[in-house]
């Protein structure tokens, strides 16, 4: 009896199930397991979700960048002068800086969906009353209300990606946002010059109602819930925040814009001791406000000091360069806006490569060749020659953006795979504390460069962002050194 008609059921059988298998091996790797906080969202709640953070981190961040550009028309239609309209910049600010911490605590302890969805409705109920805004005082307190819920999406935004993506592919989720931010930075003023070219400057808030009520809509199916922690909330060391944060922002922003120096000097004395009491409040605490415990660990430690250098260095050059290119090259705003154009979109190209590259390679590795490659591009852009040509900007602005593209995502991935997963929420809050940081003194220390060298002011200021760069390279760098204590990451 002949066994070739078994052997083929046999061979087809077993073909068959080894179809079955890949199929469901390619099933399991699409989908999560709800069992293992690891494996991040299932698909395609997944896609949904990082929409959802996505929305949101533009609309906070956009809405930063665009009042300094709006500040003019804004102040002329309300009558306001201009040391007092300075306080719809300053508004929003403080309260972002001042509250990004304590929420992100308030995270930890409550759900970081719960503070982002909070801080989105508020965000999106602020920015209608901007839009309704006829006084300046009003407007004022607007965005201070705005700034408290663009502070609930900031806190906790990367914590929320820590949540949606596999551990085996954080850096895709990481680059995602780093992509984000970035590009809402940069091509915010150019956005607020397209709209006010068209529209008053009350649709400059009003457009965000729609996007935030999509976005809330979307979020509350969309994003996850994750274990919290049973330590009571420290209210306390929130106000001990506020009072140090808000107090060197007096005294920076003082000293910058040269006011009175015993003033700014009284502010910052005042910073530093209420900050001492802060700090030592901290190191009793079993879940500090203020992550002193994660600064502890030298990777978490040195990638935040190489975020705040790195965007110090990019604040000097998106302050300066407009100035460089209009004043002193003569070139239109409409063709500075054209020329700054290679920065973010040679990002939205760098970004995601770079998140995909930090999930193999370490961060110190990729950081410290994206930061030297910002730090050439901004020595080139500080060296043009007399009368450069169109072409001669691009490369360099394109070089800036690629150096800098490389760097964001393996950093901030660095920094939230040095927490402990139960931290998620005080490694966020310090990713964006580090990032207004190092924007607020960059911001200061063009104020103060323009001030004491006011005919060759971009330059300097371009030549003190080179330096801010390679010393974050150098930093980055240093976390490639062998340390005794591994990563507290999980």
């Amino acid at each position: 009896m002949s066994t070739r008609p078994q052997s083929d059921v046999t061979i087809a059988a077993s073909k068959a199930a080894s179809k079955a298998a890949s199929k469901a091996a390619a099933l399991a790797s699409a989908t999560a397991d709800p069992n293992d906080p690891e494996s991040g969202l299932p698909f395609p709640q997944r896609y949904y979700a990082i929409l959802v953070v996505a929305l949101g981190i533009t609309l906070a961040v956009l809405d930063g960048a665009i009042a300094n550009v709006a500040l003019p028309t804004i102040a002329h239609h309300l009558h306001a002068s201009a040391a007092n309209s300075i306080w719809i910049v300053n508004a929003y600010q403080l309260s972002v800086t001042i509250s990004l911490l304590p929420l992100s605590s308030l995270g930890d302890r409550i759900g970081y969906r719960r503070v982002y969805l909070g801080g989105l409705a508020l965000f999106t109920v602020a920015s209608f009353g901007c839009a309704l805004a006829t006084s300046l005082p009003a407007l004022a307190i607007a965005r201070m209300v705005q700034g408290f819920g663009g502070a609930g999406v900031m806190s906790v935004n990367t914590a929320l990606v820590r949540m949606i993506y596999p551990r085996a592919q954080l850096g895709r989720g990481v680059a995602i946002n780093a992509m984000v931010v970035a590009v809402a930075s940069a091509v915010g003023p150019t956005l607020a010059s397209g709209v006010l070219s068209i529209a008053s400057w009350p649709w400059l808030f009003a457009i965000n109602v729609p996007i935030g009520i999509a976005a809330l809509t979307l979020g509350l199916r969309a994003l996850p819930l994750n274990a919290r922690h049973a330590a009571p909330y420290d209210y306390l060391s929130a106000l001990f925040n506020a009072l140090v944060f808000g107090l060197l922002i007096f005294a920076v922003d003082g000293l910058g814009h040269g006011e009175n120096h015993l003033l700014s000097g009284i502010e910052f004395a005042a910073a530093v001791v209420i900050g001492y009491f802060f700090v030592r409040r901290q190191l009793s605490q079993p879940a500090p406000l203020l992550p002193v415990d994660l600064l502890a660990n030298p990777l978490f430690a040195l990638s935040i000091s190489t975020s705040v250098c790195s965007f110090c260095a990019q604040m000097l050059a998106f302050v300066a360069l407009p100035f460089l290119l209009q004043d002193t090259y003569g070139f239109s705003q409409v063709q500075t806006g054209l020329l700054m154009t290679p920065w973010p979109l040679v990002i939205i190209v760098a970004a995601p490569v770079a998140g995909v590259l930090s999930d193999r390679y370490p961060a110190g590795i990729l950081g410290g060749v994206g930061l030297a490659l910002f730090a050439l591009g901004l020595l080139s852009l500080a060296t043009l020659s007399a009368h450069p040509a169109d072409l001669a900007i691009a490369w360099r602005m394109a070089l800036c953006g690629v150096g800098f593209g490389i760097f964001q995502s393996p950093n901030n991935r660095q920094i939230l795979s040095s927490a402990p997963r139960e931290r998620s929420g005080g490694a966020s809050g310090m990713l964006g504390t580090a990032r207004l940081t190092g924007q607020t003194l960059g911001a200061a220390l063009v104020a103060l460069i323009f001030g004491v060298a006011p005919q060759h002011g971009p330059t300097v200021a371009l030549y003190a962002g080179t330096a801010f760069a390679a010393v974050a390279a150098i930093v980055s760098m240093m976390r490639l050194v062998p340390r005794r204590t591994a990563p507290a990451g999980g």
